[in-house]
């Protein structure tokens, strides 16, 4: 029996979904490396980034904003997030994330359950994390 899983950002695999897209994934937990039913990311976004309208039918994604702020949509609502604010939507619901900051967004990421996203993201183009997210993400910074 498994007894826990640990990860540090600096050996996490990171991926580009799509080279269009403005955000990419640090992978922290999900069912490939820890046998687990749903994902733990950090979801980076460039300046100006956003994620692509998208919606789940049956998973809750749930995002804890650790550094930057931006605007998240859902269906025709729209709110301010900032460093320390958490927000959980609910499936069946067409939301966007979007960076407004001066500096990239950079959140915790979770989708409950993973309905995908992992294999999704895993998809998509290997990328290295650059010095200023690991500095923003090992706290030094």
């Amino acid at each position: 029996m498994k007894t826990f899983s640990f990860e540090t950002v600096a050996n996490a695999k990171a991926f580009q979904i799509s080279p269009t897209d403005t955000n990419y994934f640090a992978i922290l937990f999900d069912e490939e490396k820890d046998a687990i039913s749903n994902i733990f990311v950090i979801e980076i976004f460039n300046r100006g980034g956003a994620t692509p309208p998208n919606e789940h039918s049956e998973a809750h994604e749930f995002f804890y904003v650790l550094h930057g702020e931006g605007i998240a949509r859902c269906g025709d609502k729209e709110l301010p997030i900032k460093k320390g604010d958490a927000l959980l939507l609910n499936p069946g619901n067409e939301h966007v994330v979007r960076n407004t900051g001066d500096s990239k967004l950079y959140t915790l990421t979770v989708m409950t359950p993973n309905q995908g996203f992992a294999e999704l993201i895993r998809g998509g183009t290997p990328i290295a994390l650059d010095a200023e997210d690991v500095a923003v993400l090992s706290g030094k910074a």
